[in-house]
């Protein structure tokens, strides 16, 4: 899901508040207006503070409303008829909101004018900002922002109607790529030396023709590359776990959703990782604070593991395969990270996989034990994770050298950005084979929640005193 696509579904709920307020406060200017009151002679009174107040509280429950409606729902482009035609729905829920709440507290409203024409001005509104978000949106497009960049696959009229589609709308925000007939092995091979090249978001398998064998294999292909997948509906009998409707070019296709973090779970969960990490941040600073300073006259080095034996920086492969400058808190002898794959190889504990995990480490120093048995040594992560690199909760942080073993199905663990605990390691730690840590963190990816990361996190100081094999 694109950063722009992502940004401006976000930005539609504060719009939709001040629309509301917006809507409030000029019914009731209107409503003591000289042209209202020579019309219709008045002798109500309604103070402006108490009725601010009370349009405040009221546009907040217009947004719930909203919501409960699927003005906010992130997925495929809806016609402006539709979108439009939801929102009179939602606003005349909100009216009936007001009406109830006018029979339980009279005070509030004593003229039916006001919530008649806020009602009306609210369509309004809102349907103007949303269609002032939309015309931003085109204009982006025009200019090649945050366009979708596609492959279509298929040689039938499905994909030539696609193509000419897209390349007649730039204001639509797709851009073809690349088209491929078929897709043997072959042409698997081309595509992924293309990728490596050209930056691609989507795949959308347009021949109902192609054989199961071959649509299974474009599927995983997308999985493997982190693409998302659209296709002809109907064509998937197996692997399919969530999927979206669309319709572009008035053809039905299918999204492929890989993880209910996408769209609004996404925000939320970077919201809820900006919050929790900066407040952990300033709440623990003199625990890192005085970490700092014991490793610092413990041993020789520098305070924070960020760099490799030869002094290239330390990274660690984020979503999608993106690398990220990775540090934390040093808990070995300085310039001895590169024994575990010479010297200490043999003390290997995870010979199951690519991972390394030494057993009674000779590197770690008698502070980096400690920190490293209480994850003190992790605490730095916590601006990794206010930057965005990373997450609270999630896959482990990969090594570009482990990533690079990795088989096809592990690779799935990539689809989200890798965590400071996670699934995984509140079940077991190190004690896990990789396989059964892949599965976790599979099953965390699919079925993931703001629920699931809290009980995740009430889990954590628990899993860390647990006894393992590895520090």
């Amino acid at each position: 899901m694109k950063r722009l696509e992502l940004f401006l579904s976000f930005i539609l709920v504060p719009l939709d508040y001040l629309m509301i307020i917006l809507a409030g406060i000029t019914a009731y200017f209107l409503r003591f207006s000289d042209l209202i009151k020579g019309l219709k002679s008045t002798t109500i009174v309604i103070p402006l503070d108490s009725y601010l107040t009370a349009v405040l509280l009221i546009a907040i429950i217009w947004i719930v409303i909203f919501s409960w409606s699927g003005l906010y729902n992130i997925g495929g482009p809806r016609k402006l008829v539709k979108e439009i035609f939801r929102v009179i729905l939602a606003c005349s829920t909100g009216l009936m909101f007001i009406v109830i709440l006018i029979f339980a507290r009279r005070e509030l409203f004593d003229s039916r004018f006001i919530v008649l024409a806020a009602w009306i001005l609210a369509i309004c509104y809102v349907s103007f900002g949303r269609i002032l978000v939309r015309i931003v949106q085109r204009l982006l497009y025009t200019y090649r922002i945050g366009i979708k960049k596609v492959i279509i696959v298929g040689a039938n009229k499905t994909a030539d109607s696609l193509i000419s589609y897209f390349s007649q709308n730039k204001s639509y925000g797709f851009e073809v790529v690349k088209r491929l007939r078929d897709f043997d092995l072959n042409t698997a091979s081309e595509l992924a030396e293309f990728l490596r090249i050209k930056e691609v978001d989507e795949i959308i398998q347009a021949d109902p023709n192609l054989s199961k064998t071959e649509t299974i294999r474009l599927y995983d292909f997308a999985d493997e590359h982190h693409l998302s997948f659209k296709y002809a509906a109907d064509l998937l009998e197996t692997k399919v776990r969530k999927t979206e409707f669309s319709e572009l070019a008035g053809i039905p296709l299918m999204e492929v959703k890989k993880t209910p973090l996408e769209g609004w779970g996404r925000i939320i969960k970077r919201l809820f990782d900006i919050i929790i990490s900066l407040a952990l941040i300033i709440i623990i600073s003199p625990i890192l604070i005085l970490v700092a300073l014991i490793i610092k006259l413990e041993s020789h080095g520098p305070i924070f593991f960020s760099k490799l034996d030869d002094g290239s920086p330390l990274r660690r492969v984020g979503t999608n395969g993106k690398l990220f400058r990775y540090f934390k808190f040093r808990s070995m002898i300085d310039k001895r990270d590169n024994w575990r794959y010479n010297e200490l190889a043999d003390r290997n504990l995870r010979s199951d996989g690519p991972l390394v995990k030494i057993k009674d480490d000779p590197r770690v120093t008698k502070v980096g034990k400690f920190i490293r048995r209480t994850n003190l040594d992790e605490l730095p992560e916590l601006f990794l994770v206010l930057k965005g690199d990373m997450s609270l909760v999630g896959p482990r942080p990969h090594l570009p050298e482990e990533v690079a073993k990795y088989e096809k199905h592990h690779k799935k663990v990539l689809d989200i950005k890798p965590g400071m605990t996670g699934l995984a390691q509140i079940s077991g730690r190190s004690d896990l084979s990789f396989e059964e840590e892949v599965k976790l963190d599979t099953y965390y990816i699919e079925n993931w929640s703001i629920l699931l990361d809290l009980t995740i996190l009430m889990r954590t100081p628990m899993a860390i005193f647990r006894k393992r094999q590895a520090e």
